[in-house]
């Protein structure tokens, strides 16, 4: 079976983050499958868009011919229901959400309002809703979304090799703690140098690495607590790396690590258990069933 889509996303494809990397290896299959993937990205600071973005926005998907099927990345759509309103007859639209916006961490209170409010009316308007897991898809219902609507896909993990890790180290040798997170609030990167700040008498380096693009102000704050807690020469905090600089980093270590307030399903932890890594993580959102 092949076909013709058209899949919108909210940045650059390339984003190195655990939604951007579940896109690309949907529009990836998709491709391999031999349908044709047309990729819009929209740019802008979704899902808080200026004015010039949202008018983007609304070109883009004019400019997609009638009866098109569309996939539009959750992150975005969920503040574009306006244009979902005006295209739901002329366009068959699914959406995929990776967590509900207002979950987000951070969020004043009048702002998860907006953002819950206007995510269920651009829901409402979408024919077909993907979801990671089946945490996100018992949120939606929980927040009276259709359950006709809704799928589940769940992302898969690439096979990789089993970790070197701390095999034959030397006693007192540092433990290698990993931890792959874009540095935004709700990933926990503060709560987590924190309990380490209390473990400084063990042998231990921690290397973090993720966008700091996302919440520049956030990866400041984290810089900032680091050198507070005296943790600059026992913590690492790196930008985003390749695909095979991140599965060295994986086999270089000896535990995952991740603080994460809220997942949407926690990609880090699969890929880490797929490696023979112990994690250590919360309970928030999808991760109680993650792992």
């Amino acid at each position: 079976m092949s076909g013709h889509l058209h899949f919108v996303v909210p940045g650059a494809l390339a984003t190195r983050t655990g939604g951007y990397g579940y896109d690309r290896k949907i529009i990836e299959g998709l491709r391999n499958f031999g349908w044709t993937v047309d990729v819009a990205e929209l740019g802008g600071a979704f899902p808080n868009p200026d004015e010039k973005s949202l008018l983007k926005a609304e070109r883009c998907f004019a400019n997609i011919p009638d009866g098109a099927r569309v996939v539009v990345d959750g992150l975005a759509f969920g503040v574009l229901s306006k244009i979902a309103e005006k295209e739901r007859t002329r366009l068959r639209l699914a959406v995929l959400v990776h967590h509900p916006l207002a979950d987000e961490t951070g969020l004043s209170d009048d702002r998860r309002q907006q953002l819950a409010q206007s995510e269920n009316t651009a829901l409402g308007f979408a024919h077909i809703i993907i979801v990671t897991s089946a945490f996100t898809c018992r949120r939606l219902l929980k927040l009276g979304i259709d359950e006709r609507k809704i799928s589940i896909v769940e992302p898969g993990v690439v096979p990789a090799p089993p970790r070197i890790g701390g095999s034959g180290k030397r006693p007192r040798t540092p433990m290698q703690f990993l931890c792959p997170a874009s540095y935004i609030a709700r990933k926990g990167h503060a709560d987590l140098l924190r309990a380490l700040s209390g473990l400084i008498d063990l042998p231990w380096k921690l290397i973090c690495v993720g966008s700091t693009e996302l919440d520049r102000s956030c990866f400041s704050e984290i810089c900032e607590l680091r050198k507070a807690l005296g943790l600059v020469a026992r913590v690492e905090l790196r930008e985003e790396v390749r695909d095979s600089e991140l599965n060295a980093l994986y086999g270089a270590s000896d535990l995952v690590v991740l603080a994460s307030h809220y997942e949407g399903f926690g990609m880090v932890v699969t890929e880490a258990i797929a490696r023979g890594l112990p994690v250590i993580t919360t309970t928030g959102g999808a991760l109680a069933d993650t792992l």
